[in-house]
């Protein structure tokens, strides 16, 4: 049976989407490159890059800049491509893997129920294949679907949340047991751990789940945890730590739960509205986790408890104070691509599991 490949498996690349100046970015355009730019170099060290560009000159500068700034030529593959936006977790694709068999899946992604424009997120996948960059057969799904609304623990088991996956500005017609039966045929899911609280203000996701909740192995889960009781998240994110609780794996026993630190708010300097700063919007790499910080004391600590949950992997952080202006974080940039996925692999990278 072909399983959703956990984020922890090796991996041969992963794949950003490059801002342009006709997108939501413009204002901001030369902060979010450089964020960018900073994320690929680290990434590059590790492993390789899928970097999708609006056109040749965009492609050609870029190539230039990550190679005088130290990053090897065979692990960067960019490639021009349409599209509205950079969140490639949500419009990348997803891998499963049976046995040796591996098979990327290309979901319907509608904006995040309609909210913004998305035609060219949608087709993207479909054009990165069509460059020939992908060395698995790609199966295309009517489900609409986002990489960040899901988490496994790669042997069978989602965490997910009500608010997004349940949301009627997604896939109106399905219930939930018809969205289970969706995950069981495209994705192997055997079971669906539910969460019915957490969400973030400025958040445009209908709370996925890669904001609140990560797998960091099939027995541990890191979460957001609130601990000011005069902030507008302390309810709900109090009842999710509940349910988290309340889990159990497959042979009955609790999951091992590592709380995140809650930041000081952050607020955007234009009009004020709070922006969804989370530690839980973390990336793992091949040897490492990029982890988002917010120039906040509680940075540090969010480090530790990272460290704690990946041991023997580094921990890095990068400054992702510009990227939650547009409402996402590190995570929400990223997808990867898992071992045997892409067709031209930097055979030199050392992969670890």
């Amino acid at each position: 049976m072909h399983r959703l490949v956990p984020e922890w498996s090796v991996q041969d690349a992963i794949q950003l989407t490059w801002p342009h100046a006709d997108g939501d970015w413009a204002p901001m355009l030369d902060a979010i490159e450089a964020t960018l730019e900073q994320m690929a170099l680290v990434i590059a060290r590790y492993q390789s890059l899928v970097i999708g560009v609006a056109d040749e000159t965009t492609r050609r500068r870029l190539e230039r800049r990550l190679i005088q700034r130290g990053a090897e030529p065979e692990r960067l593959h960019l490639v021009i491509v349409e599209s509205d936006d950079t969140w490639a977790r949500d419009h990348g694709p997803l891998a499963t893997r049976d046995g040796d068999a591996l098979r990327m899946h290309d979901f319907v992604f509608t904006g995040w129920g309609g909210k913004f424009p998305a035609d060219r997120d949608n087709r993207l996948t479909q054009a990165l294949d069509g460059a020939g960059l992908i060395a698995c057969d790609v199966e295309s799904h009517a489900l609409v679907l986002e990489g960040g609304a899901l988490e496994t623990d790669g042997q069978g088991t989602l965490l997910t949340t009500e608010a997004c996956l349940l949301n009627p500005n997604r896939n109106p017609e399905l219930s939930r047991g018809d969205v289970e039966a969706r995950l069981a045929e495209t994705l192997g899911i055997e079971r669906v751990l539910w969460l019915a609280h957490g969400h973030l203000e400025g958040d445009d996701t209908d709370s996925h789940v890669d904001t609140l909740a990560r797998f960091c192995d099939p027995s541990t889960i890191a979460y957001v945890r609130c601990d000011d009781p005069e902030d507008i998240h302390h309810a709900a994110l109090a009842a999710m730590e509940a349910e988290l609780k309340a889990l159990r794996q497959p042979d009955g026993s609790p999951y091992r739960l590592i709380a995140l630190p809650w930041p000081q708010a952050c607020f955007d300097p234009e009009d004020g509205h709070r922006l969804p700063a989370t530690y839980a919007n973390f990336v793992i790499i091949n040897g490492a986790v990029l982890v988002p910080t917010y120039a906040d004391r509680r940075d540090l600590d969010a480090l530790a408890a990272l460290a704690e949950a990946f041991p023997g992997r580094d921990i890095i952080p990068l400054d992702a104070t510009t990227v939650i202006r547009q409402h996402g974080s590190l995570h929400c940039l990223t997808m990867q691509w898992p071992a045997g996925t892409l067709a031209r692999p930097d055979k030199s990278q050392g992969a670890t599991p």
